[in-house]
Parts: C-alpha cells; sequence; structure tokens
C-alpha cells in the first residue's frame, strides 16, 4: 500500500499572505528589483500558456509579469522574493504524527500537494511537528500538473512503480484531492475521517 498525503489543510495549518501580489512586491522591492506601479494587475494576468490541469512556478510567473511591464529581473531575487513572501507560519494538525505512523506501517508514504512555489512544502514539513521523513514529496510545481488532474497522482504512482488502485489519499478538499478516484486509488476525506481514525481506516481498506 502506498499512502499519500495532502500537505496544506491536511497535515498542516499554515497562514498565507492575504494579499499574495503585494506580499511579493514587498520582498522584491527589499532585494532591488523595481516594481511596476500596476503591479497587482500584472501579478493577475496570465503571461505564459498553461494547459487545462497544468502548473507553473509562481517565481517564473512573477518573472514573466515583471517582463511584461518592461522590467528585466534578476531570477534568483525573483525565486528569494517568493519564497519569503510565502515563508509558512506552520501549526501541525492534530493526529498527524498518527496518521503517518499508521501509513508507514502499512508501507510508503508521500505528500502529495498543489502548490505552486518551488521548496515549500519541504521548509513548511522541515518547521513542522511531523518527525518522520517521506518516500516522496509531490508537488504540482515539481510534477506540473494540479490535483485533481490524473497526471498529479499518476506522478506518485510512478514515483513508486505502481498502479493507481495501489494508492490511497488523505485529503481535507473532495474536489481536488477526490481526484484519486478517476485512477481507481482510495479517497480519505478528514472531514469525515479525522486523522486519529486513519489508522482504522486504513486496516478496513486493506481488509
Amino acid at each position: 500500500m502506498v499512502v499519500s498525503f495532502d500537505c496544506f489543510g491536511t497535515l498542516l495549518a499554515v497562514q498565507t499572505p492575504a494579499d499574495p501580489a503585494s506580499a511579493v512586491a514587498v520582498e522584491l522591492s527589499n532585494r532591488g528589483v523595481s516594481v511596476p506601479t500596476d503591479w497587482s494587475v500584472a501579478y493577475g494576468e496570465s503571461h505564459t500558456p498553461v494547459p487545462s490541469g497544468g502548473e507553473t512556478s509562481l517565481t517564473e510567473h512573477v518573472v514573466h509579469a515583471l517582463e511584461s511591464r518592461g522590467v528585466e529581473p534578476d531570477r534568483d531575487r525573483c525565486a528569494r522574493a517568493v519564497a519569503t513572501a510565502f515563508a509558512p507560519d506552520v501549526r501541525t494538525r492534530r493526529g498527524a504524527r498518527i496518521a503517518l505512523a499508521a501509513a508507514a506501517h502499512k508501507g510508503q508514504i508521500a505528500v502529495c500537494s498543489n502548490c505552486s512555489v518551488s521548496g515549500l512544502v519541504e521548509r513548511a514539513l522541515a518547521r513542522s511537528a511531523v518527525d518522520r521523513s517521506f518516500d516522496a514529496v509531490i508537488t504540482s510545481v515539481g510534477c506540473g500538473w494540479r490535483k485533481p488532474h490524473p497526471r498529479a497522482f499518476e506522478a506518485v504512482a510512478e514515483r513508486f512503480g505502481t498502479s493507481g488502485d495501489a494508492l490511497v489519499h488523505v485529503g481535507d478538499n473532495p474536489d481536488t484531492d477526490g481526484g484519486i478516484e478517476t485512477i481507481g486509488g482510495t479517497f480519505i476525506d478528514v472531514n469525515e475521517c479525522p486523522l486519529e481514525t486513519i489508522p482504522a481506516r486504513l486496516q478496513e481498506i486493506e481488509g
């Protein structure tokens, strides 16, 4: 059995910027990057074609948004600005360690998370009270696809060399995390099955 977990809202609770465009603008300015006067408009525009269900790096989006206004930014500065703007204030959700321990006992465990900020999931986990390493961390920015697109979950299956019907995915959003069912996997909704009850639920699935 391979069990993957959604990160934000499932294993971890995080505080996100109320105004992402402004948060990024502040960090760009702090690094000497000229921010256009209509930055909020540029940030909200689409600058590169993305297939339906696909993901693009927020750093790349920021670079292209600046370029659309005639600014030629340093890519590394943009990456650091984005990382700092979204630096997470992390709280580990109750029952997370219990659920992870039970899943690890059944087989391999992974994180499968929608996140457009490179490295954010890994940094958030490192700051949390989750006291174990994962066999894989699959993010939308890493694999190029956002849940519920089947290819996001297929990336987990491919990492472990298994089929979709061998996957169990634990998450808090049926509209995204529930997409595991399109490739034959099993979805566990933590709104109906709290993390503390995951051990018993995995036992039921295993039969």
